[in-house]
């Protein structure tokens, strides 16, 4: 799942410039850690050009999170339905959706899990929370759909296996051994 780079020649407008450099840099090392200045040097804008787009760091940590759950569902949707297409079990699909991400250098675990745990301190908490709530149930919504699994329980398994599965797979733990278990676990679950 690749983003455009905030570094990227082609015209992007100054604020998809500041929400693309804020992605990369919240997604890879969160946004607690990221301050402003360091937004702002990044972006290659200047204080008063980064402030008329984003008044606070607070509403580029929505537009953040508004805009990883876009990209990051269209991909998890659209390479979830590419391997059911191809003839695999829902159990199988689902696990080599999750390998395809985290082998790829981009990987830096659930930016909503991640961002429900630094949203603690933040003015918008709720706001954060909320984002993140609704962007898992989104994530089951598509996980009942395309598997085509009714039972709301299961799908609920399922979406705690799969938050299980990217934790370890962010602590560093063997992608091999995370993603077999978790397509063990799936095909039982589901009876495949």
């Amino acid at each position: 799942m690749k983003t455009e780079p905030a570094g990227n020649e082609t015209k992007i407008s100054v604020r998809n410039k500041i929400l693309l450099t804020a992605h990369d840099l919240f997604y890879s090392t969160g946004f607690r850690a990221t301050g402003v200045d360091t937004l702002i040097k990044a972006s290659k804008v200047t204080k008063v050009t980064f402030y008329r787009h984003f008044p606070s760091k607070s509403l580029l940590i929505l537009a953040y999170l508004h805009y990883r759950h876009e990209i990051w569902i269209n991909w998890f949707e659209a390479t979830l339905r590419r391997h059911l297409v191809d003839g695999q079990t829902p159990a199988d699909a689902l696990s080599a959706t999750l390998y395809e991400w985290f082998i790829s250098a981009e990987f830096h675990g659930c930016a909503f899990i991640n961002a429900s745990a630094e949203a603690k301190s933040e003015e918008i908490e709720s706001e954060i929370k909320e984002i993140c709530r609704d962007h898992k149930i989104e994530t089951k919504k598509i996980i009942a759909l395309l598997t085509k699994i009714a039972d709301e329980r299961v799908v609920n398994e399922i979406m705690l296996l799969i938050d299980g599965a990217i934790i370890h797979a962010q602590m560093g733990m063997d992608t091999e051994t995370i993603i077999n278990a978790l397509k063990r676990v799936l095909a039982e679950l589901t009876g495949q």
